[in-house]
């Protein structure tokens, strides 16, 4: 099924069911199976995987290498784990995951354990399951939402539901029921996919002026090495140039074309920075040809850097060279991820070994990579400038790319690639045609992608292929497709999201997972009741007014400061580049509503007792007392605004006029319960009488529980301190940043003191310190987002685990925002 799956066409719907006999014969007697037993299962499956998925990869590497095509294909089945490392990862976490939590859990881990190490052990060829549904011009769409790597774990969930079904079948226990739930999830996943398809547009022509008709130069010349060889190089570097000049004049004076693509390292030499007078004579010859055409021009060629490297010995470019009519070379891109050992050797390989290494891969490319994605203009006749991207074969795997370039304004993609080494293999060139559309459908940009000998393509916004070609064919394509200002889709502002998230589950997994075998070593019987609400305790005694007014000030500065955090991240408008705007929003929406809500609280605050038979709400020489027999009902709040609280139901009917804010429901009920109970046998009535009744459990129960989790006990309290978070870690941030500030804008860490005095770097330093406590408060507010959403999940699922999941995600955020962003800031100097 994954043979066929691979293939393409109709085949896409095994994609939904492909590994499920493996996943049912991995789980045969689960509770016996071993890590071990999993580990090589796991290990036959993803030797399985390539043979059946990437058979042609290996044997395209050995006639690459020059061996025979066999030692190729048993190369890459020896290093299969290595080649598909995800399958191994997949097996042993859902292994452990179901073993302690469960199947669901156990599904929900292993799909993402898939997804998230190919984020972070990115594959050779970029692929995962989910471009196997590029056939299916419906469900690819939701690309732009979750990339190729949500639908893979779109596909592995549903992998999950039909074992699920299959399981419930076979055991025919729990009627139609048992088999109609996952029954329902699997269908459900494929329907979802649909009906998303379904509501994106398809593309509109659009007027003349929002249309860009472009040239593909297929020359179908490929073996330069072998060529060479046997004519010479001369003669073939002018049968490469004169078989492309004859067909771009075809493409401009009979087809008008507004510009001309030519394929990946189709110019033999560095463009721009000639080594011979020879080369100087080409490059005089291109920008006289496209003079001529009037028409720009974009083409594989070589780079070099002259100024730090004049006589090429510190490696050349792979590049795309922009060329205009009149105006000549206009920039050069350099290709940024080049394929290992073929373009270049790995960095591990470098140093010391690098001169062994090459002498047993003589074949190997030394080549230097480029600096990350690069929008430039094409410049056409009629006076338009179209910011485009350029990638450069590989590139176009590297979903990363493809989202900067969307970023830095690109509004069309441009890519060139040279995939003769499928000639003998055309499936590896139809996969990558897929891929490369993928990066059409994430970002919206529609795409014109030349090759040497196949497949040239058209592609529109919605990854459909327009006009292509054959493999193995010379042949012009002409294109025409609408250019304009993209939307901007979820994965252009997100990023490539789903992998990201997949691990921040495992971590919160994991961390889950650790805090309970910490317990059960320690010989922890389970959480212990929350105590923060045993009286006496701290409260609020809010009116209605005030708790409205209070409530609503919070509900402003928390959706503020999610809208500011959302604006700074998606980097549009004066906020996302202005930190005195960003102060001031951040004053007067979030800051300012925040200490109002607070000063409210603090203004109602009071301890809450019982005495005597009476609960007493005292602050100072003022009290509040309430008998507790008159006390016969307590409600928790289902809108914990402005913080978890309860309102009290009195034996009338009628709710006591005063709530109470932050306070535990459950443990208030059961100090009152207690308050009502009869005494020992013998003993005379208590004080409330024989005929008091007894408190029920506060209700809704979820709410009583959810409010228990939030007033449960944070961790440090030193950690999780106002001061410590938002103006203490603030402060030890902002010293790294700002010095490196001091040092690129005045050239040393005191500068803008020795030019400007001592009152202008202490304010530049104070607005640097305020902009990162305005960062870390976003943290904050994200992680408490997430924390929050997590606790009240687990709540209404799980209550019995909610205070244990509660103090995991409160130490995962700690984690998180004290070693998170410190991290996160290094690897931005280390990548500076």
């Amino acid at each position: 099924m994954l043979w066929l799956y691979a293939l393409g066409g109709a085949a896409w719907v095994l994609g939904f069911v492909a590994l499920v006999p493996w996943l049912r014969a991995l789980d045969a007697g689960a509770t016996a199976t071993s890590a071990r037993r999993v580990l090589l299962s796991a290990y036959v499956m993803s030797v399985a995987l390539t043979a059946a998925m990437f058979a042609w990869f290996g044997l395209a590497m050995g006639r690459y290498a020059q061996v025979d095509e066999a030692v190729g294909l048993g190369v890459l089945l020896l290093l299969a784990p290595i080649f598909q490392p995800q399958v191994l990862v997949f097996a042993l976490v859902r292994h452990f995951a179901r073993r302690r939590y469960g199947a669901v859990t156990g599904a929900w881990a292993g799909s993402a354990a898939w997804v998230a190490t190919e984020w972070a052990l990115p594959k050779l060829l970029g692929d995962t399951l989910g471009h196997g549904l590029y056939p299916s011009a419906l469900l690819r769409q939701a690309g732009d939402l979750v990339g190729a790597a949500g639908l893979t774990l779109l596909l592995l969930w549903t992998h999950e539901a039909v074992l699920a079904t299959w399981v419930a079948w076979a055991r025919r226990a729990g009627g139609v029921r048992a088999v109609a739930r996952p029954l329902a999830l699997a269908v459900l996943v494929p329907l979802l996919l649909a009906g998303y398809g379904l509501t994106v547009p398809a593309e509109r022509a659009g007027p003349a002026n929002e249309r860009l008709r472009l040239g593909l130069v297929q020359s179908n010349i490929v073996d330069y090495e072998r060529l060479r060889r046997e004519r010479g190089a001369g003669a073939v570097v002018r049968e490469v140039l004169d078989t492309h000049y004859a067909m771009s004049y075809d493409a401009v004076e009979r087809q008008k074309v507004q510009a001309l693509l030519w394929s990946e390292t189709v110019y033999p030499t560095t463009f721009g920075h000639p080594k011979s007078e020879a080369g100087a004579e080409l490059d005089r010859e291109i920008l006289g040809i496209v003079d001529a055409a009037g028409v720009p021009l974009v083409f594989g060629t070589y780079d070099r850097d002259p100024d730090r490297d004049p006589d090429g010995s510190g490696g050349e470019y792979n590049a795309a060279a922009f060329v205009a009519p009149g105006t000549g070379l206009v920039g050069v891109y350099r290709k940024t991820r080049l394929f290992p050992f073929t373009e270049a050797l790995p960095a591990w390989l470098g140093g010391p070994l690098e001169p062994l290494v090459r002498s047993g891969l003589p074949w190997a490319g030394a080549w230097r990579p480029g600096n990350g994605a690069r929008v430039f203009p094409l410049r056409l006749a009629d006076g338009r400038e179209i910011p485009v991207l350029p990638l450069i074969c590989l590139d176009d795997v590297d979903t990363g790319l493809a989202i900067d370039g969307a970023r830095l304004g690109a509004m069309l993609i441009l890519t060139m690639s040279n995939d003769s080494w499928f000639t003998e293999h055309p499936q590896g060139a139809r996969l990558h045609l897929a891929v490369a559309a993928f990066r059409s459908i994430e970002t919206r940009l529609p795409q014109f992608r030349v090759t040497s000998n196949g497949y040239s393509a058209v592609i529109d916004a919605r990854g459909e292929v327009m006009a292509g070609t054959r493999m193995g064919e010379r042949t012009l394509v002409v294109g025409e497709l609408p250019v304009r200002e993209p939307p901007r889709t979820l994965m252009v502002a997100w990023g490539d999201w789903v992998g990201r998230a997949s691990a921040v589950f495992l971590l919160v997994l994991a961390a889950y997972a650790g805090g309970r075998a910490w317990r059960a070593r320690a010989g922890a019987a389970g959480p212990a009741p929350a105590s923060t609400a045993a009286l006496p305790a701290q409260v609020a005694v809010l009116t209605p007014a005030v708790r409205f007014t209070a409530g609503a000030l919070r509900a402003l500065a928390c959706g503020s400061l999610l809208w500011l955090a959302a604006t700074v991240v998606a980097g549009e408008g004066a906020l996302a580049s202005n930190t005195l705007a960003q102060i001031r929003a951040f004053i007067a929406l979030v800051l300012a509503p925040e200490a109002a809500a607070r000063g409210l609280l603090w203004a109602s605050r009071a301890t809450l007792s019982l005495h005597a038979g009476l609960l007493v709400l005292a602050r100072g020489t003022r009290r509040i007392e309430l008998a507790v027999r008159e006390v016969v009902g307590i409600r928790a709040w289902r809108l914990p605004i402005p913080g978890p609280g309860v309102s009290l139901t009195l034996a009338s009917g009628s709710t006591w006029a005063c709530a109470l804010a932050n306070v535990d429901a459950t443990a208030l009920q059961a100090a009152l319960a207690a308050a009502h109970a009869p005494g020992p046998p013998g003993a005379p009535p208590t004080r409330l009488g024989k005929a008091a009744a007894a408190v029920p459990p506060a209700s809704p129960a979820w709410a009583a529980r959810y409010a228990q989790a939030c007033l449960a006990p944070r961790g440090s309290r030193f950690l999780q301190h106002t001061l410590t978070k938002f103006v203490g870690l603030p402060f030890l941030l902002a010293i790294p940043a700002f010095r490196l500030h001091q040092h690129i804008a005045f050239g040393g860490g005191l500068g803008e003191w020795q030019l400007f005095g001592l009152a202008a770097y202490a304010k530049g330093f104070a607005l640097w310190w305020a902009a990162w406590g305005i960062g870390v408060v976003m943290v904050a507010g994200a992680l408490r987002s997430v924390i929050e959403a997590g606790t009240l999940a687990v709540v209404l699922w799980r209550p019995a685990r909610a205070l244990e999941v509660r103090q995991a995600l409160e130490r995962l955020g700690l984690a998180a925002l004290y070693l998170g962003i410190p991290t996160w800031l290094a690897l931005r100097f280390v990548g500076g």
